[in-house]
């Protein structure tokens, strides 16, 4: 598939004050498996003339976010130095939605994701500078982490949020939510809304449903929310539960784990309401070589939280970017960037 077939025209970006899509980017229609129109964007740092990028960070969110709720740390990486590939899911963000009832949360099998993310990256793999560094959040952690035990061999080192590995379940079993999905997907209710509850996005509040301590990142992405409502996603289908456990289960195979050769550091929410760290924890001193970093007070989104909270992923980050890129000229990197972290940083993951 050349590029004439794979696009066919700019994907829009949506942006409100203050949370505006950051210099330097452009939106892009890719096609994952059978077909379907997903929506992907690639930045180039802006502030860079005649020095090249230091690499490209491939972002996948977690279940629900769009491109737009990265925005803030896209900026990050670019005044690193660093090329940013961020993409929507299959069924979420402007990406096609797999029910007619956009809010419903769906997912049918965990090959079409892996699927997808190949597809992504041997789109814009001729655009994109070596090395690369992945970055995901909880779902898109979890479905980054299974693409290396796949084999998928482009990248340098990863950087994984809160990776949803084993998803909390509250007061079930997780033996009752495994026979329940069983139940409502072989009598044909993949497609409904968990126990019947939409979870409507819109009248979500930070005090009842808040991932992140940080009041002000919370409204802001309210508000990007609320600008473009084609955006969100409501509560989770039987058939995106019955994905998620597999996704996770698949990845936790001890003999999958060891497969992974490259740097990764797993850096968890102390606070997670939304999975298990003590399962990443796990999985992380199970990798060839893996890193397991607690963030003390945060909530499941590290990247979105307060700003000393999100500093420790942050540093995660410049480790693993100065193990796989080091800094040659100072010139690569904004102004703007913490300069004391890019540049005396001491690698954590060799």
């Amino acid at each position: 598939m050349n590029r004439a077939q794979a696009f066919a025209a700019n994907a829009p970006l949506m942006g409100v004050p203050g949370a505006s899509s950051p210099p330097g980017g452009k939106g892009d229609w890719y096609r994952g498996a059978g077909g379907m129109r997903l929506r992907a964007a690639l930045w180039t740092p802006s502030h860079l003339t005649a020095e090249k990028p230091r690499g490209t960070v491939v972002l996948s969110p977690g279940r629900t976010e769009p491109i737009e709720k990265y925005f803030e740390v896209i900026g990050n990486f670019l005044a690193r130095g660093w090329c940013v590939l961020a993409h929507d899911w299959r069924g979420q963000g402007l990406s096609a939605r797999l029910l007619p009832d956009r809010l419903k949360g769906h997912a049918r099998a965990v090959e079409e994701f892996l699927d997808d993310y190949g597809r992504l990256l041997d789109a814009f793999e001729d655009q994109c500078p070596k090395p690369w560094i992945m970055v995901g959040h909880s779902m898109g952690a979890c479905l980054n982490l299974l693409s290396l035990e796949a084999g998928e061999s482009r990248f340098s080192g990863a950087v994984l949020s809160s990776p949803m590995l084993r998803i909390k379940t509250g007061k079930r079993s997780m033996w009752s939510v495994k026979l329940a999905v069983r139940w409502n997907i072989r009598h044909g209710h993949a497609g409904d809304y968990i126990l019947g509850d939409p979870d409507d996005p819109f009248d979500h509040t930070f005090a009842e449903d808040a991932l992140t301590s940080d009041e002000t990142r919370y409204e802001m992405w309210r508000q990007q929310l609320y600008a473009c409502p084609h955006l969100a996603i409501g509560g989770p289908t039987y058939g995106w539960l019955a994905f998620a456990l597999d996704a996770g289960e698949r990845a936790l195979k001890p003999k999958a784990l060891k497969m992974v050769k490259i740097p990764v550091a797993v850096v968890q929410a102390d606070n997670d309401d939304v999975v298990w760290k003590q399962t990443n924890r796990w999985a992380a001193k199970r990798l060839g070589r893996g890193r397991y970093v607690e963030v003390p007070g945060a909530l499941h989104e590290v990247i979105m939280e307060a700003d000393d909270k999100r500093a420790v992923f942050l540093d995660e980050f410049d480790a693993m970017a100065d193990y796989v890129s080091p800094i040659q000229d100072l010139s690569a990197v904004d102004p703007s960037a913490r300069i004391e972290d890019v540049t005396e940083q001491t690698p954590s993951v060799a």
